[in-house]
């Protein structure tokens, strides 16, 4: 109890309320069932709940919506955090969601929808392909890719972490033939196809009381795209949440998210004119009130111990965006 007081204390040296607040906005992917072998610091359910207790008796939890126009009009409370998931994993509703209700939290989640209903995405497609990978070793030379160890967990997460950058930023089409050539090589089993929510877990998402927000159809790189395709894949994805939950989608996350590398200023501009109100990053950091509402940044709470989680999160409060 002492050490939650003396960690208000601090959040409100930091962040007080009203207009000198500094609005810390959390990013997530994904809630484990257990640990990972091959990605051990990927959160488990057991570590979220830790986590998310631990995040409430420090912290004022805000539908982001809400916080952002908060913001905006100089009417944060101190110590001001939102919780947000990329992408559309099932574990989103069947993992993160219970736990969030559990203790009375919201979360906002950003939907890449072209993965919905038994799609995958491109980095799991290498992820599940080399977990799978029954040799000691890969040679992907073929496709500019190199040769790896993948003899036990930890050689599979280097050989993972280095063709990952290596085929993130290929055109889109050149992407997804890349990958599943990779993965023809590499696997002789069928990948998982159920990582992703469906439509009526979507749905169910939804109506559970969390906010959702676009995250583009494909997930692509949007610095690598004309202006035609850019705008197409924003507006399909916003299109299909607002046709399926039958509401204005208001908020955006760009994916991969850093600015200047995945996007560039000139497409703020067209996020901003199809509809949204906000748009998050993946910039490290918080906002202000004279933050762009277009490019806020977002915190990943890495620390997987509970003790250093609300600390870690003190820590980014002493960088503004």
């Amino acid at each position: 109890m002492l050490v939650n007081s003396a960690y208000k204390f601090i959040g409100n040296r930091l962040s007080p309320a009203g207009t000198r607040a500094r609005l810390s906005i959390l990013i997530y992917h994904r809630v484990l069932a257990e640990t990972d072998p091959i990605f051990p610091n990927e959160v488990t359910a057991q570590q979220f709940d830790a986590q998310m207790a631990r995040l409430k008796l420090v912290f004022n939890v805000l539908p982001l919506h809400e916080a952002v126009t908060r913001l905006n009009a100089g009417t944060l409370p101190a110590r001001s955090v939102c919780i947000t998931f990329d992408d559309g994993y099932a574990d989103n509703l069947t993992l993160a969601t219970p736990i969030l209700k559990k203790h009375g939290l919201h979360a906002t989640f950003f939907i890449a929808t072209a993965y919905l209903n038994g799609g995958r995405m491109f980095n799991d497609t290498v992820i599940e392909a080399i977990r799978h990978s029954s040799s000691d070793g890969i040679d992907l030379s073929a496709l500019g890719l190199g040769r790896h160890d993948v003899d036990n967990p930890q050689a599979k997460r280097d050989a993972i972490n280095k063709i990952l950058p290596k085929v993130k930023y290929l055109p889109l089409d050149q992407r997804e033939d890349k990958v599943a050539e990779l993965a023809r090589m590499v696997s002789d089993i069928p990948l998982a196809n159920d990582l992703m929510m469906t439509t009526e877990q979507l749905k169910a998402l939804h109506a559970a009381g969390m906010g959702i927000g676009g995250h583009t159809s494909r997930h692509p790189i949007l610095a690598t795209l004309d202006d035609s395709a850019l705008h197409q894949e924003i507006a399909e994805g916003k299109e299909f949440l607002e046709t399926t939950l039958g509401e204005k989608i208001a908020l955006f996350a760009y994916p991969n998210g850093k600015p200047d590398t995945d996007y560039l200023p000139w497409q703020v501009s067209i996020v901003r004119e199809l509809g949204f109100d906000a748009a998050v990053s993946t910039q490290r950091g918080v906002s202000t009130q004279t933050s762009d509402l277009f490019q806020l940044p977002r915190f990943t709470p890495w620390h997987l111990n509970p003790s250093r989680y609300v600390p870690a999160l003190l820590d980014n409060l002493r960088r503004c965006a």
